[in-house]
């Protein structure tokens, strides 16, 4: 192989800088989809902290927690399957109808509480893998399938509790076998520097630890980017689209199913016409966590962060005295907010 010559008195050609070696550190940090949500978290936090004094106590910390947590354990795998480009609006009552299916199988059936959770667990992973597949045949929107199941378990769940226990609400399982078992698993306490901290704010944690693992070291996680990018093209070079699909909504299930435990467990009974809603608040923490509407880009800890920012304003409000029916303004400002500087950023991420 010949060298080109450089002519006498001309310096050699530069290579080409890369271009993210053109962009300036704070370019690099600001185009990551976490960074707006967590200036938004420290600005939430430094407000509330200055006009409500309770809020800087360790046990409102907790609370505020554990508030973060039952809406961020399944804003995780919302977040996954916005950035796969679709949206599952029936997580909410979902939650509901898994904490039904173990509370009422347990009880009619006189069993150990053990077996209803497990029965439920496959009722959600049946529900997610329903949606995944509804979805991939009949190539309607997310937005029309899930709309169509969050209806379907919405009259589900209030029909059958009131045919089986002739009530809007399941019995009392709190003195059946298994009980405390399954309430140390979902719905206890752990001591941490004198303050009870509710043990789903340390699983919370550990499954965001694994969302993001899944999401930037698997070769599954890059089928999530590519599916949410572009499916055809994501097809046209052999990724899985369907069983990622799929998977995505199954993993809502599961998230659906462990916080419906937690609800059972903390509470010994389950109120049928609840958990409407709450897929809102699921889809709006992902959003302010950094997650594009239009998919494809996102994070999971961004996730984590928004649901930690509903956290604490639901609970900021109440410690500084203001009429919660403010909460839900607030609530649309930040998801307003949220929009608008997931856009700049993105922007900031694809300049030069």
């Amino acid at each position: 192989m010949t060298e080109t010559a450089t002519p006498p008195g001309q310096a050699p050609a530069a290579a080409p800088v890369p271009r993210t070696a053109r962009r300036s550190l704070p370019r690099r940090v600001l185009a990551r989809p976490e960074v707006g949500a967590l200036i938004g978290a420290l600005a939430v936090y430094l407000f509330f902290f200055a006009v409500a004094p309770p809020f800087r106590q360790m046990d409102s910390l907790a609370t505020v927690l554990y508030q973060s947590s039952t809406i961020g354990i399944v804003a995780l795998p919302v977040a996954l399957l916005m950035i796969g480009g679709e949206f599952d609006l029936s997580a909410g009552v979902a939650v509901i109808t898994s904490a039904l299916t173990a509370s009422m199988f347990s009880w009619q059936l006189t069993q150990n509480v053990w077996v209803g959770v497990l029965v439920a667990l496959a009722v959600s992973l049946g529900i997610g893998a329903l949606n995944g597949f509804l979805l991939m045949r009949t190539g309607l929107p997310s937005f029309l399938v899930t709309l169509g199941t969050f209806l379907m378990l919405q009259g589900l769940n209030l029909a059958v509790t009131k045919l089986l226990t002739g009530n809007v609400a399941t019995d009392s399982i709190s003195d059946m076998d298994g009980f405390g078992q399954a309430r140390a698993v979902f719905a206890s306490s752990v001591g941490v520097g004198g303050v009870q901290v509710k043990v789903t704010v340390f699983w919370w944690l550990g499954f965001a630890a694994i969302a993001t693992w899944v999401l930037l070291r698997t070769r599954f996680g890059n089928w999530v980017f590519a599916v949410g990018g572009n499916r055809d093209s994501a097809r046209s070079v052999g990724v899985p689209v369907g069983f990622t699909k799929i998977a995505l909504f199954m993993s809502v299930g599961f998230a659906a199913w462990f916080v419906g435990m937690n609800q059972l467990f903390s509470f010994d009974t389950v109120q049928s016409g609840e958990g409407v809603g709450n897929e809102f608040l699921y889809i709006i923490a992902a959003v302010i966590g950094g997650c594009l509407l239009t998919g494809g880009y996102g994070s999971a800890v961004g996730a984590v962060i928004g649901a930690f920012i509903f956290g604490m304003v639901t609970q900021g409000i109440v410690y500084a005295n203001w009429n919660p029916d403010w909460f839900k303004f607030f609530l649309g400002v930040m998801l307003l907010a949220a929009t608008l500087v997931n856009l700049w950023v993105r922007r900031q991420a694809t300049r030069r």
